[in-house]
């Protein structure tokens, strides 16, 4: 129903204690409108496909203009006789629309009420395959002494396809312009409501996530048009296989979800073979050329296998990539994984963590010395960051920082440790600090900025500042990192290449890179002593980095023989536990 519930009133969750057959029994008197009145609610169109209805948000109960039970299709119009009633016939992707119309709508001190205007499907049989009307609803609601709504007036019009998508003033917010099909918000809120629905009635419902094989081939070879144009056609024929009630909507580009209504896992794979088929079999006419396309589909049953949209969805996604691995025209269900399920819930909760740390102020900033090969004594000191958990105990960065990088939160991360950095800094003018940054901020100009802002731009802070980029993200994208590295040395910073030799890295890109250090990977230390290959990498390492001006950190150094080695063969820097643990920066005045 269109008028605006309360939050206390039946509306998206009715209050199911009620007594409906009360309601039925003792119908709600009508304050009918007259002609006139009705064709200026409805602002155009005859009163022949409109009706009117008068809603008492207190008790529920709706009262109906003559015409409403012929016009709405119902034998008995006792059957829409409350709110609670009349929105069990929405459409599951439509529930939200109706509920944000309403709260759009402001109470004011006009008498006259407050208008709303929203549109949605409306089913009027609860039998599956029944077929649906498109309804304008429109109206005005009078709050009550809370200001809350208590009354509500409105008229209900039957509009076609046509008019419905013109008529929309959100149409693009809630479709998706290419297919025409409901959008990645209204299809997660449908699949929400039918969750509840399926949790409340214990009838299960099946959502399906299907993915059009070889797109990414198709967009190569004929384009990005041809590529939208199957797309298209592939969700055409998905939805003309749907059965009444059942919602198609378009979640990522080559993805569509479906949700089948009281659906088990028998009618979901009969379903999803019958999906293959009209696909398979049908040669998608392009601009380019006549195609022929596959898909595969993966599928999760709620709420008994996820009751939530993130669960359903991962589920469904899951078993959709599998499906991709065994081969085209394939369709996999959901299967429980418990190692699985308790890796995602453990790295979801470090996330959290991680987040509700960095915001809390609870990450720590520890140092460890780059000790000078010849003064030995620490010269710069290497940025790490812990996590003070809320007990107070401290957790190393091995615990989260893979895992934060995993879920993308490298660049709150970078721009934490970049804080207490720059802070230390400040209060120490003979401190030089290295930190490491991620290869997602290596393309985060907001990092940078935040970099200017906390210095000031001030060269005797800025030249005071090593700033590390891994030699595996640095390759990833040459000319970006050739970029980021020239910005920073513009601005006074020098730049090191941290892990040095564990990925691919010529000496003609480090040349490029045009970096003022290279910090030679532990794996090639730790024991130098005992291989004389890794003695011998190490020395070429040295020399050539000698040869292009470049200085030279050794990683993981833990005893005297590796030091004296590494000395002898001409290393400027040396790092590791032989110089002792990472210490809180709080005590770098103590421990330097």
């Amino acid at each position: 129903m269109a008028p605006p519930p309360t939050p206390d009133a039946s509306f998206a969750a009715a209050d199911s204690t009620r007594p409906v057959a009360d309601v039925r029994a003792k119908p709600f008197p009508l304050d009918p409108l007259t002609e006139t009145e009705l064709l200026d609610l409805v602002g155009r169109s005859s009163a022949a496909d409109a009706t009117a209805y008068v809603w008492d948000l207190t008790s529920d109960r709706i009262a109906w203009e003559n015409n409403a039970a012929t016009l709405l299709c119902f034998a008995d119009i006792r059957d829409i006789a409350t709110g609670q009633l009349f929105q069990s016939r929405i459409a599951v992707e439509h529930l939200s629309r109706r509920v944000e119309a309403i709260e759009a709508a402001h109470p004011n001190d006009d008498a006259c009420g407050v208008p709303y205007r929203v549109q949605y499907r409306f089913r009027p049989s609860t039998q599956r395959g029944s077929v649906t009307i498109h309804l304008e609803d429109q109206g005005r609601w009078w709050p009550g002494a809370d200001g809350r709504p208590e009354r509500a007036r409105g008229v209900l019009r039957i509009v076609n396809d046509s008019t419905l998508s013109n008529s929309l003033d959100g149409h693009r917010k809630e479709f998706d312009e290419l297919t025409g099909q409901i959008n990645r918000l209204r299809l997660t809120e449908a699949l929400a409501a039918v969750i509840d629905q399926a949790s409340e009635t214990s009838l299960p419902s099946g959502f399906m996530m299907i993915s059009v094989n070889n797109l990414a081939v198709i967009n190569e070879v004929f384009g990005y048009d041809v590529g939208d144009e199957v797309i298209a056609a592939v969700g055409r024929q998905i939805k003309s296989r749907l059965r009444n009630g059942d919602v198609i909507g378009r979640y990522a580009s080559n993805k569509f979800g479906v949700i089948m209504q009281d659906c088990g896992s028998g009618a979901m794979r009969v379903a999803a073979e019958r999906f293959m088929k009209a696909v398979r079999d049908t040669n998608v006419q392009t601009s380019a050329s006549q195609l022929s396309v596959t898909i595969s589909i993966g599928g999760v049953i709620v709420p008994t296998q996820a009751s939530s949209v993130e669960q359903a969805v991962n589920s469904a996604m899951r078993a959709v990539e599998r499906a991709k691995t065994k081969r085209f025209d394939c369709f996999m269900a959901h299967e429980a994984n418990l190692s699985h399920d308790m890796v995602r819930s453990r790295a979801k909760a470090i996330g959290d963590a991680v987040i509700e740390a960095i915001d809390d102020r609870r990450m720590r900033l520890v140092l460890q010395p780059m000790v000078g090969a010849h003064s030995k004594k620490p010269e710069i000191y290497e940025c790490l960051l812990r996590m003070e958990r809320l007990d107070g105990s401290i957790a190393a960065a091995g615990e989260f920082i893979p895992v934060a990088e995993q879920l993308g939160l490298s660049r709150l991360i970078d721009r934490r440790t970049l804080e207490l950095s720059v802070d230390l800094l400040k209060r120490h003018p003979d401190l030089v600090l290295s930190l490491n940054v991620s290869s997602l901020t290596c393309s985060d100009h907001e990092w940078l900025v935040t970099l200017r802002r906390l210095t000031g731009s001030r060269p005797e802070l800025l030249a005071r500042l090593v700033i590390e980029i891994t030699e595996t993200s640095a390759i990833q994208d040459l000319d970006q990192s050739i970029n980021f590295v020239d910005t920073l040395k513009e601005l006074g910073c020098r730049v090191a290449i941290d892990d040095f030799g564990a990925g691919y890295t010529s000496f003609k890109n480090l040349k490029l890179l045009n970096v003022d250090i290279v910090k030679i990977d532990g794996a090639f230390v730790k024991n130098l002593a005992n291989d004389t290959s890794d003695q011998i990498f190490v020395k070429t390492m040295i020399d050539l980095s000698r040869t292009f001006g470049i200085e030279t950190v050794a990683e993981w150094v833990g005893d005297d023989e590796t030091v004296q080695m590494l000395v002898n063969g001409g290393i400027d820097y040396l790092q590791g536990f032989h110089y002792g643990l990472p210490f809180d920066a709080a005590d770098y005045g103590r421990c330097a």
